[in-house]
C-alpha cells in the first residue's frame, strides 16, 4: 500500500464513522513524522508503520480528539503538548495573545518589562506565547489543577519561556501584588450547555476546564470582583468569553471598576464576540 492509498483509505474511513476526513492528513503527517510539503513528495512511496496509522484513525473513529492521539497541539506558530488534564488551545485564542500583545504595546511604554498574569493557564499555551513575544516579561501563570500544572511546566521547559507556574484558585495567589497585564480564557461554559457538547470535548477535555458553574459566568464574578485591587495603573485586562458572554462580561467590569476602566467588546476573525479588554486607568 502507497501513502497515497493509506490516506484514501483513513478519509473515507473517518468519514464513514461522522469524523472530519481531513483529520486524516494529520494523523499521516504524525506518524510519519512530515511536513505537509514532505508528505506530498512520497504520496507513491510504499506506506510505512501501516498497522500503527490504522490504530491512531480507529482511536479517532471510536471519539479520541486528534491532539490526545498525537499528545500535542499548534498554537501561535509552536508546539504544545496536550493531555485529558489540559484544554486543547484553539485558535480563537491565539487572538486574545494578538490583541494582549497590541494593546501591551499601545499602552505601555516598554510592554516587555510588564508584569503579566495568566489566570487557569491549562497547558500555559497564553503564557508561553506572551512570555516569548515579550522576551523579557515577568510572567506568572496560575491554575487549580496539580496536573495541567504539569502539562504547562513541561511545554515552557520545551520552549525554554521562563514563566513561574503557581498552584492556586484564580486569583487568590497573587493577593497582595499588582501586576500590569492580567489574561484568562476561564471555563464559560454553563452547565446546561456542557451536556450538549460535541462527546470529542465533552467526554475527552476536563470539565474544570469548561464549565463555569450553572449559568457559566461564575468565574468572570470573581475575576471582575477581586481585579481592581490587584491591576496596576496602567494595566490592561483580557478574558476570552463565550459566542453571548461578551456583553455582560463587559459590563461586569465596568461594575467594578467605574470611571477607572474603558471596556472594549472586539470580535474574532470569524465576526464573534469572542474578546473583552479593559485598559485600567
Amino acid at each position: 500500500m502507497t501513502v497515497f492509498e493509506a490516506l484514501k483509505w483513513a478519509s473515507s474511513f473517518l468519514e464513514k464513522h461522522g469524523r472530519e476526513a481531513t483529520a486524516a492528513e494529520w494523523l499521516l503527517k504524525h506518524e510519519l513524522d512530515l511536513s505537509r510539503t514532505e508528505l506530498l513528495l512520497m504520496m507513491r512511496d510504499e506506506m510505512p508503520n501501516y498497522a500503527s496509522f490504522q490504530d491512531k484513525i480507529h482511536q479517532h473513529a471510536s471519539g479520541i480528539p486528534v491532539q490526545h492521539i498525537c499528545e500535542k497541539e499548534e498554537f501561535y506558530g509552536r508546539t504544545f503538548r496536550v493531555n485529558h488534564h489540559v484544554l486543547v488551545p484553539r485558535p480563537e485564542t491565539e487572538e486574545l495573545v494578538e490583541g494582549i500583545l497590541s494593546r501591551a504595546k499601545r499602552l505601555f511604554p516598554d510592554p516587555a518589562q510588564s508584569s503579566i498574569a495568566d489566570i487557569g493557564t491549562g497547558s500555559g499555551a497564553i503564557a508561553i506565547s506572551l512570555a516569548l513575544e515579550l522576551s523579557n516579561s515577568n510572567v506568572t501563570a496560575v491554575d487549580l489543577s496539580e496536573e495541567a500544572l504539569h502539562v504547562a511546566k513541561g511545554n515552557a521547559r520545551d520552549l525554554q519561556a521562563p514563566i513561574t507556574f503557581v498552584h492556586g484558585d484564580l486569583l487568590d495567589p497573587l493577593k497582595g501584588k499588582k501586576v500590569d497585564i492580567v489574561v484568562s480564557n476561564p471555563p464559560y461554559i454553563s452547565e446546561a450547555d456542557y451536556e450538549a457538547l460535541d462527546p470529542l470535548v465533552r467526554d475527552h477535555e476536563p470539565i474544570q476546564a469548561l464549565v463555569g458553574g450553572e449559568d457559566g459566568y461564575d468565574l468572570y464574578r470573581r475575576l471582575a470582583t477581586d481585579l481592581p485591587d490587584m491591576i496596576a495603573s496602567p494595566g490592561l485586562i483580557g478574558f476570552e468569553v463565550g459566542e453571548t458572554q461578551a456583553r455582560t462580561v463587559a459590563g461586569m467590569l465596568e461594575a467594578s471598576f467605574g470611571n477607572r476602566i474603558q471596556v472594549e467588546v472586539v470580535k474574532d476573525i470569524s465576526g464573534k464576540e469572542r474578546m473583552v479588554f479593559g485598559v485600567v486607568n
